[in-house]
């Protein structure tokens, strides 16, 4: 009888053991799983909070390159039109009957805006070039663009050129020389960089780039307009020996810009600051680029002068740009699908 009791004693003191034992590991497991649900439920709002933080970073870099880019990404044009041109005036009817017309006759769908400002042709110009992968042109490989300033300045004692004025800067002085040499070096190295690039979506990422940072694209406006005056001042010391293009005729038969120091102190200092090109500098821009410059202008709807080529002579072998413009101001690039 004592060696049963002594038994069922071990037995229930070993039972209770046991008992006690998985109370605590009871205990401890529902501690654990309460923990690692605190933590998982954690990590679950931690990740959730993160990307919506990633998100909103993204979207407001996404808003800002948009605001700072000076071409913006392409729109429907029909779409475009209806919105700048609401109500029954008769210039809105004339506009959208002339968007219409570019989207039915033209193949014209939609259109990329350009910034509103009086760099608007010159950059929608250099931005096809860039884009559409445009090589230099013939004159300028073989000579160095980066002596032109040091050429005008030395060589032909154009010291007036000290009275340069670098468009919105409005800066002229003894240091327009190295200002004019640094805006050609950014012609030249962005140029040859991104003509080089023969990926056409990496090209267009590359552009984006550039015309995002006002700093880099003032310089490669400038350094056209430099370019420009270049191109008159040879002109202007050829004509009196040999013939030279119709368009340096039509430039020096004003009477604001009846030789070089004239056109630079009455057009191209004030071009980026308050005035734009005109249409004899849009000649004078595709004759130097050496590449026809296919404008649209929609306020001569129903005219002659509703599509213009500049130049009107051209070679055959000359890539080709396309404007739209409502003023002959501002000017946004079409593009064309089939």
């Amino acid at each position: 009888m004592r060696g049963r009791h002594e038994v069922w004693s071990w037995k229930t003191a070993s039972k209770e053991s046991l008992c006690l034992m998985w109370q605590k590991v009871k205990v401890h497991l529902m501690l654990s799983m309460s923990f690692l649900t605190a933590l998982f439920w954690y990590c679950r709002r931690l990740y959730s909070f993160l990307a919506q933080l990633l998100k909103r970073w993204s979207n407001y870099l996404q808003r800002q390159l948009i605001r700072n880019l000076s071409v913006l990404p392409e729109v429907d044009l029909l779409g475009y039109s209806g919105r700048e041109w609401k109500g029954e005036t008769k210039q809105a009817k004339q506009m959208r009957e002339a968007y219409e017309e570019l989207f039915r006759s033209c193949h014209i769908k939609y259109l990329r805006q350009v910034r509103r400002d009086n760099y608007s042709v010159i950059r929608a110009v250099l931005f096809q070039i860039f884009s559409q992968g445009i090589p230099f042109p013939s004159w300028m490989k073989e000579r160095d663009i980066l002596k032109l300033p040091e050429k005008l300045l030395y060589s032909q004692g154009c010291n007036w050129i000290q009275q340069y004025s670098f468009g919105p800067e409005r800066y002229t002085g003894p240091n327009a020389f190295g200002k004019l040499r640094k805006c050609m070096e950014a012609l030249k190295t962005n140029w040859a960089e991104i003509s080089a690039t023969r990926d056409h979506e990496e090209r267009g990422s590359m552009c984006n780039t550039l015309f995002s940072d006002e700093s880099k694209e003032y310089k490669l406006y400038e350094a056209i307009k430099f370019i420009m005056l270049y191109e008159v001042v040879e002109a202007h010391e050829q004509i009196r020996n040999k013939p030279v293009h119709n368009l340096f005729s039509l430039l020096f038969a004003r009477d604001s810009s009846s030789d070089p120091l004239s056109f630079m102190m009455n057009h191209l200092n004030s071009i980026g600051d308050s005035i734009c090109l005109d249409q004899v500098e849009l000649f004078l821009l595709g004759y130097l680029l050496e590449v026809k410059i296919r404008v649209y202008r929609l306020h001569r709807f129903n005219t002659e002068e509703f599509q213009v080529n500049y130049p009107d002579e051209y070679r055959r072998e000359w890539n080709e740009i396309s404007l739209l413009t409502e003023d002959d101001h501002y000017y946004h690039i079409p593009l064309f699908r089939t």
